[in-house]
């Protein structure tokens, strides 16, 4: 039988030891997350313009339909890999790759 911790935890507490425990974090959660931390931290112009978004090796790759896009957010990588760290709580992003 099940010996049960009787302490007080909020369901957001009991699924984060669930995702801790099974490991799920770098699976399928972040994909899904830095997906939604992306257009919401990029905005709606430029979540039109996106076309795909991977999430593999820390490294988070960007599929944009705009050339011109591609090129002004280059020149801010490293404020846009910092925000979505920022975002996501923990250090997921290391490089990105715009396509």
């Amino acid at each position: 039988m099940v010996k049960r911790n009787r302490e007080n935890k909020t369901l957001g507490d009991l699924l984060k030891d669930f995702v801790d425990d099974n490991k799920l974090d770098k699976k399928g959660l972040d994909q899904v997350k830095i997906t939604e931390v992306w257009n919401s931290q990029m905005g709606p112009a430029i979540e039109k313009y996106t076309t795909g978004i991977i999430l593999k090796n820390n490294t988070l790759f960007v599929q944009l339909s705009s050339s011109v896009l591609r090129e002004e957010l280059s020149y801010g990588r490293e404020k846009i890999i910092r925000m979505m760290n920022e975002e996501m709580g923990k250090k997921v992003v290391e490089k990105l790759v715009l396509r």
